[in-house]
């Protein structure tokens, strides 16, 4: 073949291939674009404490950093994030303040994707199990296992018998609203380390003994959103993995959540920017988004 025509030859593939190129990224820009993708959820979905604070709702204490706007930011997504700082399950059917409708009210038939953390304020689990452990470790000076004398199996108990129970009712009433949409429950990261770290002790008073039952009762909570979402056709986002030697008692920069005391946001014991960032990232991993 003359030197000219191979010439032709490779410039026309090189064209074709560039353009399949363009194509392909288009239409991939295109699909994530397209979605339409709606944020449900508590102050761990919400950001709270994050800066900058979303202005057109004070009172959900909602971060224009949380994972719902890095994975909007990130995909092209159209998102609507009703997430709210103190929300139960119940606040997905009920109005959780004047003027803030239930959060499943935002769903419509065609919305593509639903996120959400939720749970972990019924019965108070997390408030009451982390005041009720820290005023235990100050006044045992961080030795034994007070926290867990005391209280024994209440809190799994009521995980049990009353978490679980709204956990399932809520998604399901989420799968209702948005029977097209990709539904992710996603999993509390770990706010404890697995066993006592004495040098943490001043940013987060647990005693030593009470640091691995209060794991466990996160555990026990992400165990049974697990089982709602399964439960439910709901995709489960797991945290246990990729969170661990995140906890609050790691330094900053390496920590996904703040510790009790002594910590850079607004909102103790919650994800800070980094943990909102890995949470969407992680999100996406799961989502074949990334």
């Amino acid at each position: 073949m003359p030197k000219h025509a191979v010439h032709r030859v490779m410039s026309a593939s090189i064209a074709a291939l560039g353009a399949l190129t363009l194509s392909v990224t288009a239409a991939a820009a295109d699909t994530t674009a397209s979605l339409d993708y709606v944020a449900l959820g508590d102050s761990y979905s919400a950001g709270s404490g994050v800066l900058p604070v979303d202005p057109t709702n004070l009172l959900c204490l909602r971060s224009t950093a949380n994972y719902p706007h890095v994975i909007a930011s990130r995909t092209g997504a159209r998102l609507d994030d009703v997430t709210c700082g103190a929300a139960e399950t119940k606040h997905f059917t009920q109005a959780q303040y004047p003027g803030v409708a239930p959060q499943v009210n935002a769903l419509r038939a065609d919305t593509d994707l639903v996120t959400l953390t939720i749970g972990g304020n019924d019965n108070s689990t997390f408030i009451g199990a982390v005041t009720a452990c820290g005023t235990a470790g100050l006044l045992s000076g961080g030795k034994g296992s007070p926290c867990k004398d005391k209280h024994g199996t209440s809190f799994d108990d009521q995980i049990e018998a009353n978490t679980y129970p709204a956990l399932k009712e809520a998604l399901r009433t989420v799968r209702a609203k948005a029977p097209n949409a990709r539904v992710m429950a996603l999993g509390y990261p770990w706010i404890v380390p697995a066993t006592a770290d004495p040098s943490c002790f001043l940013k987060l008073p647990i005693a030593s003994g009470d640091v691995p039952y209060l794991r466990g009762i996160q555990a026990h909570l992400n165990a049974v959103v697990a089982r709602a979402a399964e439960e439910t056709g709901v995709t489960y986002v797991d945290f246990a993995g990729v969170s661990d030697g995140h906890d609050a008692c790691k330094a900053a920069g390496t920590r996904w959540v703040e510790p009790l005391l002594f910590g850079s946001t607004l909102a103790p014991v919650h994800p800070n920017a980094l943990g909102e960032r890995r949470m969407a990232e992680h999100t996406m991993d799961v989502l074949g988004l990334d």
